[in-house]
């Protein structure tokens, strides 16, 4: 059941990046960014698969210069995510990438004058494809840097500045980010403009450093904003693995209620009341179930003062005991179990109710 808690999602207007929908009632889609230079068209489709594998549902790669820009046209034709192009300084290049891709990825504050934007606007038009305003706190047009400063308001003047730039040249196919490198500012400038235009968002923090750090910036910033129905696309920037960065934005979606699809895992802190190897066991849980895509609640618990208690709000549980452990499903004990037997037959009656669930519909 979705927590009273959880705002309904802001009403903004639905856009299209290749075949996937962003805003209106379109599912909250994940993204990320390949890492090789784009003219190597080997490393770069190797990229591509793995995110697409990892379940991204919309991938941006960066145009620096020209062989980048027409390596586009082979790469769209190697897979079938939608691709955006990310760009900075060099509006030409937008005008060369606008033919192959999706969407095209503009900074206001390095992209140049009016007349660049409008026809990196009119081209886009053309093609019938969207741009993303992505505003970067630490690269924000002179003019509201001196004036604002790297803050949440200097970000929004920037927006809505660009947004009306793209609206007097007739072009409404936009969608925006307001990404800073920390999630107070983040929160506050995607929280100020919500209410100020109609367009979806893209969420994210940028720069938030390795996995650890991008966790917590993440978690903080992109659940906020979620749970109070902000956002419409998100990524979760990592200095690391591709795809960590989908398993991260995935997990946040799914924890904030914004996403029914995958196992949430509830288990109890390590404590002196545990008698049995709990740790071991919940890795393994995690480990062998992450190709579960059905909506599950699975609880393991290392002692009696909650096991019971949990395993009533989970679909599945392990309850352990003195190297024992019961396994309860709607409540009631399924099996009594050597500690070292338990995974196994838990991961059995899982992926089991899982697909007693699918065969449902319940997805």
């Amino acid at each position: 059941m979705e927590s009273k808690k959880i705002k309904p999602r802001h009403p903004t207007k639905k856009i299209f990046v290749g075949n996937v929908a962003v805003g209106g009632d379109a599912p909250i889609s994940v993204q990320s960014m390949t890492f090789s230079k784009t003219h190597n068209i080997i490393e770069t489709k190797a990229q591509l698969d793995r995110l697409q594998l990892a379940g991204a549902d919309i991938v941006r790669l960066a145009v620096l210069n020209k062989e980048d820009a027409l390596a586009l046209k082979t790469l769209k034709q190697m897979t079938s995510l939608p691709l955006v192009a990310d760009i900075h300084f060099k509006y030409k290049l937008a005008l060369i990438a606008s033919e192959y891709v999706d969407c095209i990825r503009i900074n206001p504050g390095n992209i140049g004058s009016k007349q660049k934007i409008k026809e990196v606007a009119h081209a886009c038009n053309e093609r019938g494809i969207p741009i993303r305003i992505g505003v970067n706190g630490g690269s924000l047009e002179k003019e509201f840097e001196q004036k604002y400063g790297a803050t949440p308001k200097g970000m929004i003047e920037s927006a809505l500045y660009n947004i009306k730039l793209l609206e007097d040249f007739g072009f409404t196919n936009i969608k925006i980010s307001l990404k800073a490198s920390d999630a107070p500012r983040t929160i506050e400038a995607y929280e100020l403009l919500r209410p100020l235009v109609p367009y979806p968002f893209h969420l994210g923090v940028t720069e938030a450093g390795t996995i650890y750090h991008s966790m917590i910036k993440s978690s903080i910033a992109l659940g906020n904003l979620l749970m109070q129905g902000i956002g419409d696309t998100m990524r979760c920037s990592i200095t690391g693995e591709l795809e960590e960065e989908i398993k991260l934005a995935k997990s946040i979606l799914r924890y904030c209620g914004r996403q029914k699809e995958g196992i949430t895992i509830v288990s109890c802190p390590t404590c002196g009341r545990i008698e049995a190897d709990l740790v071991s066991a919940i890795k393994q849980v995690e480990q062998r179930l992450t190709h579960i895509k059905t909506p599950l609640q699975v609880s393991v618990m290392g002692c009696a003062v909650n096991a019971l208690g949990e395993a009533k709000h989970a679909d599945i549980a392990i309850a352990f005991g003195n190297k024992i452990g019961h396994i309860i499903k709607d409540g009631k004990v399924l099996a009594k179990l050597k500690e070292e037997d338990i995974v196994d037959v838990f991961v059995y009656e899982v992926e089991k109710l899982a697909k007693q669930k699918e065969a449902q519909g319940v997805m």
